[in-house]
């Protein structure tokens, strides 16, 4: 078995292996190797064990993950996937494999855990689970729950979706589909970048992986198998945004502690017995933490316990989540998404889908497209979606689940951008409209676009919701010279964040203080004043940025200065009091300095290294913009969320597809690919998408890897044909033993049985295709189309074979062979597309001046389809093994044909 890593300039990684599972393999060694740190801190995340490493600030964590069970759920998950997705969980195994064989020789090369006195554990096969649960267990918002209670105690059950808008805790993305009449090269295009807390290493590692199956582009998430989100076959491309679906409840428990200890929950049907342990974090450098851990029949118990008193009633709030219940995260989708050649089978494959619930744009090369949502979205009522709803009421039990999703297609363009649309039904809190609107707006300029000009649209930097505030500057009277002069200068600012814009900094200096005297008025008041410490401090402290008053009014305000409680008179004072106290700034001599300056990267690191001195850039963009760096007006102009990547996949050319990562491919610091993205990344550059592998360079090969061994995607072609509207179709030798499974697996299936070998065995096909490849003049190829084999093809000389004891050779004559692989044949134009490709090629060499096949007698349709490519009947000849009817197709004819 075998598998090899190739890097192209960026030191980004193109893996190939003989089989999928030996692929996985690579790819778990692979991020052992590059990013180690990384995933060993997520595998601790998981578990609840970083705060051996990180201290006490790392406790609250902990203690949320072994409280809502992510480890166990992640278990349950895995031993489910065995059951009814053996092949899946093989191939999980398989990554996980190659994490262990790897992990040893990536902590050596990672300077972190020396500092932190790390050493890497074993993976076990749920790990991966368990890492895509903890990194999506927050996508769903559920804390924004304890955040609308408390509006709702405090201002009344009708402010309760006052903020309905995403907040600082959110995690969104921008995404758009050009159908081919938009474009310049007549096929679609998918581009666009996740919004995230901009991490060091990426959450996103781009990633190439190859085998006989698939050849897949994408943007992986290091210890997790496959590509999930955004990835590129060849064929089909797709992308996805976070739908702002609710999925996961809150409910208000109420818990007794039994005579022995134990611990009951009031439920539908009266108090039960909760499953319940006590579990131990080891802290460096201080005291073990003990912590409770509690099941109820809802879901794990996340805040509270027994002896709380929660306000409203109860002890306890529980979490009940789709993959806790089902014990599915959908998995069985991420091998399916390597593996689809089309929309079609895309879309099978997100039937699957789980967590986090997306919205999802693809479309292929055929031209079709889809726009859908995908994941597990429970029946229930909606003041589930809303608040902590109670346990022991029935009425808000989960009855099921959404489906079928909704799906269309894609008329001319799609958008999302986390807005309403397709997922309304299933939400609450949308971004607001501004950056779909403005993509729209943008796109709509041409219909000629290119992979290269998606970055104008990635970088545009128009700030929407500033109009509110402005309108009311605008209407402000009474202002003293300098206010005016302030405001005559805002109102004449092109509303562009960009980072050379003194304008721009202007502006958030205003919008700050405008969020101060909005937080501050009577109205908000009970919400933005001194908090009930009984209740606060039920709370644990991670989720307090989710109870923060001012971030949510400076997300929100927009609503606040339009409707809301404030009056009118009180939102125009607001905005003509803080135009006063930036104005006096200014003729205090506080120049103001560029947006980029003030709006620099803050971004997360789970270690400091030596480069952490470097001071990171400082950018356009802002919340509302397309270019989404998301400052939080009030309480600073810097930003930690932003896009994660960017990407843009091009379905005429695979390889001129572009993408982008803030860092780089490397998770090593001092590596020479650890930040050599982050100036492209900083001024919206993109790197190209490499899909030739002529031009890489192998780096390293698995511990089973011979050195003499050269994977299929990197075999010398014997021809490479660019097929417009089709793909790259490229002829590579037959390597007997790599190509086994994929060969056998075609010549004895039904389909193939005029092949002549639907019986034969693993070992007389190797032996077959042995003695081909000894012969100088029979040779056998397989046809790649963007990387993906389609067929298996081979030619002869009629005078060295036993068809010259049949009919009469002529000078020039040259045979052939073909079987088309288990592709999709019904789609328009392919069985023509590769005849012209194979046509091409034996015509290329002059002293070929006809080609002679001898198909089975009986096969009507190929002789069929010969005869409509310009072939000449000949004689049916009996040969030992069948009767045969000859064609011929000479040079004048190919020519004219």
């Amino acid at each position: 078995m075998r598998g090899e890593v190739y890097r192209d300039e960026w030191g980004i990684p193109h893996l190939w292996a003989d089989s999928a599972l030996e692929l996985a393999r690579a790819q778990g060694r692979n991020a052992a190797r590059d990013r180690a740190w990384q995933i060993e801190v997520e595998r601790h995340r998981v578990c609840g064990t970083t705060a051996a490493t990180f201290g006490p600030e790392a406790v609250e964590w902990d203690r949320f993950a072994r409280q809502a069970r992510l480890a166990d759920t992640a278990q349950r998950c895995f031993d489910r996937l065995e059951r009814v997705a053996p092949q899946t969980a093989a191939w999980v195994a398989s990554y996980v494999d190659g994490v262990n064989e790897g992990l040893a020789e990536g902590a050596a090369t990672a300077p972190e855990f020396t500092a932190a006195g790390l050493t890497p554990d074993r993976w076990e096969p749920w790990t991966p689970l368990g890492i895509w649960l903890s990194t999506h267990i927050l996508f769903a918002g559920f804390p924004t729950k304890l955040w609308r209670e408390e509006v709702a105690r405090r201002l009344g059950d009708d402010a309760i979706e006052l903020f309905a808008t995403d907040g600082p805790g959110t995690s969104g993305s921008n995404g758009w589909l050009l159908t081919g009449d938009r474009t310049a090269t007549g096929a679609a295009i998918i581009a666009g970048d996740p919004h995230r807390f901009i991490e060091n290493p990426g959450v996103y590692q781009q990633i190439r992986l190859a085998c006989p199956e698939f050849d897949v582009v994408g943007l992986a998430v290091p210890g997790v198998p496959g590509i999930a989100h955004f990835g590129h076959t060849g064929g089909v491309a797709w992308a996805i945004t976070n739908a702002m679906a609710d999925y996961q409840d809150l409910y208000r428990e109420r818990l007794r502690r039994t005579a022995t200890g134990g611990v009951e929950a009031l439920g539908p049907e009266g108090w039960e017995t909760a499953a319940v342990h006590t579990e131990t974090i080891e802290v460096a450098g201080a005291d073990p933490v003990p912590v409770e851990v509690i099941e109820t029949g809802r879901g794990p118990v996340i805040i509270g316990g027994p002896e709380a008193d929660l306000d409203g009633g109860g002890s306890g709030i529980s979490l009940r989540y789709p993959p806790r219940v089902t014990h599915a995260l959908g998995f069985e989708a991420l091998p399916e998404l390597l593996r689809a050649r089309d929309v079609a089978g895309l879309d099978a494959a997100l039937d699957h889908w789980v967590e986090p619930v997306n919205v999802v744009l693809a479309a292929d090369t055929t031209g079709a497209t889809l726009h859908r949502v995908a994941g597990h979205v429970p029946l229930r009522p909606r003041e589930n979606r809303l608040r902590v709803v109670p346990a022991h009421d029935a009425a808000y039990a989960w009855r099921g689940h959404h489906t079928p999703l909704p799906r269309t297609t894609v008329d001319s363009t799609a958008v999302m951008a986390n807005a309403r649309g397709l997922a309304t039904p299933f939400g609450v809190e949308f971004a607001p409209p501004h950056r779909a609107a403005r993509i729209r707006e943008l796109l709509d300029r041409s219909d000629r676009w290119s992979a290269k000009a998606m970055t104008d649209i990635h970088t545009d930097t128009r700030l929407a919701s500033a109009r509110p505030l402005l309108d009311l500057l605008a209407t402000a009277t009474g202002l003293g010279p300098d206010a005016t002069r302030l405001r005559d200068r805002l109102l004449g600012w092109d509303r562009h964040m960009e980072a050379d814009s003194t304008d721009a900094t202007l502006y958030a200096a205003v919008r700050a203080e405008v969020v101060h005297r909005v937080a501050a008025h009577p109205a908000l008041a009970a919400l933005t004043g001194p908090a009930d410490p009984a209740v606060t401090s039920a709370y644990p402290a991670m989720f307090r940025p989710w109870l923060a008053a001012v971030p949510r009014i400076a997300f929100a305000l927009e609503t606040l200065l339009t409707h809301g409680p404030l009056p009118h008179a009180d939102r125009l004072a607001a905005v003509a009091e803080a135009a006063e106290a930036v104005a006096a700034r200014c003729a205090e001599g506080e120049e103001p300095r560029p947006w980029g300056e003030h709006h620099r990267l803050i971004a997360w690191r789970a270690w400091p290294d030596a480069d952490d001195a470097t001071p990171l850039p400082g950018l356009a963009g802002d919340h509302d913009c397309v270019l989404s760096t998301s400052s939080v007006p009030g309480v600073t102009d810097g930003f930690a969320r932003g896009p994660a990547a960017r990407y843009v996949w091009d379905l005429a050319r695979r390889e001129d597809s572009l993408w982008v990562v803030p860092f780089g491919a490397s998770g090593i610091p001092g590596d020479a690919h650890y930040r050599d993205q982050q100036p492209l990344w900083a001024t919206g550059a993109l790197a190209p998408v490499v899909t030739d592998w002529n031009t890489l360079h192998r780096t390293e090969e698995s511990a089973e890897l011979t050195v003499d061994s050269a994977a299929r995607a990197v075999r010398t072609r014997v021809h490479e044909q660019e097929v417009p509207g089709f793909g790259t179709v490229r002829l590579v030798p037959v390597d007997p033993a790599a190509d086994l499974d994929l060969i056998h697996g075609w010549v004895t299936e039904e389909r193939a049985s005029f092949w002549g070998m639907g019986e034969a065995s693993r070992e007389q096909v190797l032996e077959t295709y042995e003695f081909l490849d000894s012969l100088t003049t029979h040779h056998a190829y397989l046809a790649l189309r963007d990387g993906v084999p389609v067929a298996l093809f081979q030619t002869y000389e009629p005078a060295a074979d036993p068809l010259a004891d049949c009919y009469d050779v002529q000078p020039g004559d040259f045979g052939f062979h073909l079987l088309v692989g288990p592709v999709d044949t019904a789609e328009r134009g392919f069985t023509g597309a590769l005849f012209s490709v194979f046509i091409g090629y034996l015509f290329s060499d002059p002293e070929h001046l006809r080609i002679v096949a001898e198909p089975d007698a009986r096969n009507e349709k190929v002789i069929a389809r010969l005869v409509r490519e310009g072939f000449a009947l000949g004689p049916e000849i009996d040969k030992p093994e069948k009767r045969a009817r000859l064609v011929f197709l000479d040079r004048p004819a190919a020519t004219q044909a």
